[in-house]
């Protein structure tokens, strides 16, 4: 682990699920960690499974499902290029009217433990997931998984994440 930082917890994990509001349109959940902010705790995320639903075919159009996970709110779907998030999942079928074909897209293809110690560190009290649709018929829905334990951290490492994350958004 970084300096600076001591476990307060065993490995836990943190699930949740949710549909859009509507079909093809943007939709945020705000997911608790229930950090203690008094005791500088954050919360080492070790691995993350995000799943959204397949998106429905459609004649003649392309349809797809994108999920991400961040840090902080957004307006917008996020991307692996974005500093404040963490994992995407993207579903996509191509239709040119005659033929059509899936496509799958995953980020990051989580390392196992022993390759990687962490894969990033939330130091606020919560994350977001987001889910989209496009050109499908019903509104989809997203799982996610997030696999990590919570630390203890230094005062000043505490301030330099926070700061950090609030400023990646």
């Amino acid at each position: 682990m970084p300096k600076g930082l001591k476990s307060t917890s065993s490995p836990i994990q943190v699930s949740a699920s949710f549909t859009e509001s509507a079909a093809n349109t943007l939709t945020e959940l705000r997911v608790d960690l229930q950090l203690n902010p008094l005791d500088n705790e954050v919360f080492v995320v070790h691995a993350i499974d995000l799943n959204g639903a397949s998106p429905d075919l459609n004649a003649n159009l392309s349809s797809a499902t994108f999920a991400s996970l961040s840090t902080t709110s957004r307006a917008t779907i996020g991307s692996i290029g974005d500093s404040n998030v963490m994992a995407i999942a993207q579903k996509d079928i191509k239709n040119d009217g005659v033929s059509a074909v899936s496509f799958q897209q995953m980020a990051p293809e989580t390392p196992t433990a022993s390759n990687l110690e962490y894969i990033g560190i939330i130091a606020t009290n919560d994350f977001f997931v987001q889910i989209l649709g496009v050109n499908n018929l019903v509104a989809k829905a997203a799982q996610v998984r997030v696999y990590g334990e919570r630390m203890r951290a230094d005062a000043s490492v505490y301030a330099a994440l926070v700061q950090s994350e609030v400023l990646s958004s």
